[in-house]
C-alpha cells in the first residue's frame, strides 16, 4: 500500500457521528473505545440480509418445483450463472444498507481479513466482526428456515437445495475446490481492493460482486459451490447438515484474501489507496456514522 494511502484528517462535520475520534473503519480506534458493539450488530444484521435475500433467491431458482427454478431446468449453466449473480446482489443489498453505511458492509470474514491485513481494522475489531457475520448468516438461513414451517411447499424447495448449501465435488479430488475457493475468493477480494482503492472507481464496489459471481458460478459452482465466505457456507450447513468437507470453507477463503494481499503489497494490482475498510459508502475517513443519515450528535455532548 502506498503512502499516499495514509488516512486522512477527521471532517469538519463531527455531529454526523456519535464519536467523532474513533476511527475504527481507518485501524485507528480511540484507545478508550476498543471494542465496537454497534459495528458489529449492524455487521450482523447486514450479513443477515445477505443470506435471506442470497438463500431465498437461490431457492427459487434452483428447486425443479418452482415456478423459476422448473423454466431455468432446461438452461442449467444461465441458472447457475443466476444463483451467483443474485447471491452476489445480497451483498449488494446489504452494503447499500443502513447498517453497511455503519459497518462497512463486509458480510464476509474474508473481506474482513482482507481490510485487517491491508491495515483498515484492528484484529480485535476483526473478530468481533467475523463472529457478528457468523452469527447473521446462521439467523438469515434460519429465518428462510421458518418460512418452511409456514409454507410446506417452501420447506421441500429448501430441503431439495439443501439451503444452497456449498458442497465440493466428490467426482474430483478434494485440491480441486479447495484451489477453486483460493482463486476465487482472491478475484473476488481483488476486484474490491483495486476499486475501493481507486478513487474514480469506489462507487463502483458494492456492484461488482453480483456480475463476477455471475462470470464464476458455472465454472465454480459445481466444483465448491463459489463459496469465498465462511459465513455464507456455515449457515446452510446447519440447516441442512452438508458438512462434507467443510473446513474447505474454512481455510481456502482467508488463503485467498491473504494471497490478494500479498499480491497488493507487492505493488502487482497498481497503486491501491486504501483509506477505510468500505465496501460501500465511503468517505467517512474511517469513522462510524449513526444508522440513520439525519442523526445528529449535539455538539455539546
Amino acid at each position: 500500500m502506498s503512502e499516499s494511502a495514509s488516512v486522512p484528517p477527521i471532517s469538519s462535520d463531527p455531529a454526523c457521528y456519535p464519536h467523532p475520534h474513533d476511527r475504527p473503519l481507518a485501524g485507528a480506534p480511540n484507545p478508550g473505545r476498543p471494542v465496537h458493539p454497534r459495528l458489529y450488530a449492524c455487521e450482523c444484521a447486514g450479513t443477515v440480509l445477505l443470506m435471506v435475500f442470497g438463500v431465498a433467491t437461490n431457492v427459487l431458482l434452483g428447486a425443479a418445483g418452482s415456478p423459476v427454478g422448473r423454466v431455468l431446468a432446461a438452461h442449467p449453466a444461465l441458472q447457475v450463472a443466476l444463483q451467483g449473480l443474485f447471491f452476489g446482489m445480497g451483498g449488494t443489498i446489504a452494503a447499500l444498507s443502513p447498517f453497511g453505511r455503519v459497518s462497512g458492509g463486509h458480510v464476509s470474514p474474508s473481506v474482513t481479513l482482507a481490510f485487517t491485513l491491508m491495515g483498515r481494522l484492528a484484529w480485535r475489531d476483526m473478530l468481533g466482526y467475523m463472529a457478528a457475520q457468523l452469527a447473521g448468516a446462521v439467523l438469515g438461513t434460519g429465518l428462510v428456515a421458518l418460512v418452511g414451517l409456514l409454507w410446506p411447499r417452501w420447506a421441500a424447495w429448501s430441503r431439495v437445495t439443501h439451503f444452497a448449501a456449498t458442497i465440493p465435488s466428490e467426482a474430483v479430488p478434494l485440491s480441486w475446490p479447495f484451489l477453486g475457493e483460493v482463486c476465487t475468493t482472491a478475484l473476488l477480494i481483488g476486484t474490491l481492493l483495486f476499486t475501493g482503492g481507486t478513487a474514480g472507481l469506489r462507487w463502483v464496489t458494492p456492484l461488482v460482486a453480483g456480475p463476477l459471481f455471475f462470470m464464476l458460478n458455472p465454472f465454480e459452482a459445481w466444483l465448491s459451490g463459489d463459496s469465498t465466505n465462511l459465513a455464507r457456507s456455515l449457515g446452510p450447513a446447519l440447516f441442512s447438515g452438508q458438512w462434507r468437507s467443510f473446513w474447505i470453507y474454512g481455510v481456502a477463503p482467508f488463503a485467498g484474501a491473504a494471497l490478494t494481499v500479498a499480491l497488493v503489497r507487492l505493488g502487482a494490482l497498481g497503486a491501491i489507496e486504501l483509506h477505510e475498510a468500505r465496501v460501500a459508502h465511503f468517505g467517512h475517513h474511517g469513522r462510524a456514522p449513526y444508522l440513520l443519515p439525519w442523526r445528529r450528535r449535539s455538539l455539546t455532548e
